[in-house]
């Protein structure tokens, strides 16, 4: 056989070959098709179902955080509460670094259609502080040593290398001050009407005048620091070795302006700062002592006529919730909402108060 006949029979073998090679057959590809879709839907219906599952953890998740954050805020606050009230001597700290405003109860805050809280719902607690920013100052009358806080004008002179130009621009109208006695015996508080003057060589603090007793009115007092219940510890004269100082409170309070978003709310010294949000419970208890024990704890401050004094430690219980799915079938326990709900409670001990022991 010539070389060329072998050739053309190896070519035709090879073209042979190729028509007779395996593949897929028309019905094969469509049988996998079909396999390949049922598969892929199942897939796709498995992760459409889990997806809201995740999302929800997720929100519980960053809920949790927010609310642990939040009580972790209030106790580097609370322990400090009382700090800064006496300088330069050693006293044992004023007993009232706290107060609480408990919201009343049955005042109709909570719509039950619509999910709602409104602002009467919630605590509001303050930590009482001195503003570091501004020095101490004494309280001295022009032509003489002490001064009355019943009348309408506060005097005062800087302490050390501070200028009277310097004092005077420290103090605005809205300032809360507190008027301590250098030996810790008496106290009383007022709220500024006016900016700092320089006065006959002293700084003028145009203030709401004190009772007779000490006491101011809610509106000279918002903090509620001077009650009758601490009339044996409220004084109205302060002499020129006392000390007048600016307030720098911490609030926490719900903003609940928004009424399907209530926020809470650390206010202090004019800057508010939001820690949580979709926050349903804020309430603020205080265990008290009464001479002999410490009372259970107590979300009624009129239970002990609001005498701050004789707070030893309080108690903060937080609720928040993720937001809302209508179309999620599930419905809380608390109040019936298509959330899920999140609590923490904490109890603190401020260090820097007397507490009566």
């Amino acid at each position: 056989m010539t070389n060329a006949r072998v050739e053309a029979c190896a070519i035709e073998r090879q073209s042979l070959r190729r028509k007779t090679s395996p593949g897929f057959s028309l019905v094969e590809l469509m049988v996998a098709m079909a396999l390949f879709l049922v598969l892929g839907g199942a897939t796709v219906s498995l992760v459409r179902a889990h997806a809201p599952i995740f999302t929800s953890q997720q929100n519980q998740a960053g809920l949790n955080i927010a609310l642990r954050n939040g009580v972790t805020q209030m106790q580097i606050d609370v322990v400090n509460a009382g700090t800064g009230y006496y300088q330069g001597v050693n006293i044992p700290a004023w007993p009232i670094g706290i107060t609480i405003i408990n919201s009343a109860p049955g005042t109709g805050c909570y719509d039950v259609t619509t999910k709602a809280y409104g602002p009467t719902c919630f605590d509001t607690l303050n930590v009482i502080a001195v503003d570091p920013s501004t020095p101490p100052s004494n309280p001295q009358d022009i032509g003489a040593n002490c001064v009355s806080t019943t009348s309408s004008s506060l005097f005062v002179t800087p302490t050390g290398a501070m200028t009277l130009a310097q004092l005077a621009a420290d103090f605005h109208s809205g300032d809360q001050l507190l008027l301590v006695k250098s030996d810790g015996s008496q106290m009383t508080t007022t709220t500024l009407t006016g900016d700092g003057q320089i006065t006959g060589g002293k700084v003028k603090l145009p203030h709401n005048p004190t009772g007779a007793d000490g006491t101011n009115s809610s509106s000279a007092d918002p903090l509620g620091l001077s009650n009758t219940a601490d009339s044996n510890k409220l004084g109205t004269q302060f002499c020129s070795t006392d000390w007048v100082l600016k307030i720098a409170a911490i609030t926490y309070s719900v903003d609940a302006s928004d009424p399907t978003n209530p926020k809470l709310v650390r206010k202090q010294s004019g800057q508010s700062n939001v820690i949580a949000e979709q926050i349903v419970g804020f309430k603020v208890g205080a265990s008290v002592w009464n001479g002999a024990t410490d009372n259970a704890y107590s979300f009624d401050a009129s239970s002990y006529n609001h005498d701050w004094s004789l707070i030893r430690s309080i108690r903060v219980s937080m609720i928040g919730r993720t937001p809302a799915d209508p179309s999620n079938a599930f419905r809380n326990s608390f109040d019936g909402g298509a959330y899920k709900i999140e609590s923490v409670s904490v109890v603190i001990n401020p260090r820097n108060l007397s507490m009566n022991d």
